[in-house]
């Protein structure tokens, strides 16, 4: 049961209107990084999940992502105040208004258009939020990390957002936002960690011949460090093409009728590696002097 509290979770102070500010902040509204994708993120791994400490994390955490979300669409809708006022009313010639929505190199008209200055569930370009954002699949070791990583980029987000603004209640707001996605990840890295073990993911065992070596796949001199060091790997410097010994081919096993129907497949669609068909290409170069005798 969701009980709404009227007050922000943290105080919202706008100096003034600017909806290509507004616009920007939607990356954290409705964007892949944001708060709404977080939230689901949370509570569907929430639903899903059987140990009670961690059921509880996630749910507290799912539930914090929505009170951001109520403040970052509270600061877009103080932003666009002014601007929501004009599009309905009309009290600005029509050109001024335009270039007071459109600013320099933001699309914030698109968005004042579509919703009136209200918070859609887009990103900073318009793109509508997906469900595709929520990437749980329900393997705690596996989805914590994801939550570590999407901490780490929303932290990221609100950083450049608070680096586009001087007005200092936003930056206040936005630092209180970043704090907290530090926060979460925190607790994200104490409750993966909680568990031994936590790597690899999941319950099946990595094969040991190839769970501890590293291949250089690139040309050139390869940079050694602790992602490849020998006291960390095996590394193979020239690796076959086939590193389980075999011949590196595609193999597959047929019943005789299939390996039969199959032949026939390829007899029938068989290249002639000697001919030299004319194409539409050649025809619409207008100029034969290259094309075959039997084309002219």
């Amino acid at each position: 049961m969701f009980i709404h509290n009227k007050r922000l979770q943290y105080t919202v102070r706008v100096a003034r209107p600017d909806p290509g500010l507004a616009n920007l902040l939607l990356e954290q509204f409705g964007g892949p990084q944001g708060e709404l994708a977080a939230a689901c993120r949370y509570f569907t791994q929430a639903l899903g999940e059987d140990d009670p400490g961690r059921k509880d994390m996630l749910l507290d955490i799912a539930t914090e992502e929505l009170s951001h979300l109520e403040v970052i669409g509270s600061i877009v809708a103080m932003l666009n105040k002014g601007a929501k006022g004009e599009l309905a009313e009309g009290i600005e010639q029509e050109a001024e208004l335009y270039r007071s929505l459109s600013g320099p190199g933001n699309d914030s008209h698109v968005t004042q258009l579509l919703y009136g200055g209200g918070p859609p569930l887009v990103n900073s370009a318009g793109v509508p939020w997906t469900a595709a954002y929520i990437d749980t699949i329900g393997e705690p070791t596996a989805d914590l990390r994801s939550n570590i990583a999407a901490e780490a980029r929303a932290k990221i987000i609100y950083e450049r957002l608070i680096n586009v603004t001087d007005d200092p209640g936003i930056k206040e707001a936005l630092g209180f936002l970043m704090t907290r996605e530090v926060s979460h990840q925190k607790s994200f890295e104490k409750a993966l960690y909680s568990m031994q073990p936590s790597f690899p993911p999941g319950k099946a065992p990595p094969m040991p011949e190839f769970a501890s070596v590293y291949y250089k796949m690139s040309q050139g001199e390869a940079l050694r460090g602790p992602w490849n060091a020998d006291s960390n790997f095996e590394f193979v410097e020239r690796p076959e093409p086939a590193v389980d010994g075999g011949d590196g081919l595609a193999q597959v096993q047929l019943d005789p009728d299939q390996a039969s129907t199959l032949e026939a497949a390829a007899m029938r669609t068989e290249s002639d590696v000697n001919s030299d068909p004319v194409t539409g290409a050649d025809l619409g170069r207008g100029d034969d002097t290259d094309l075959p005798e039997k084309a002219k």
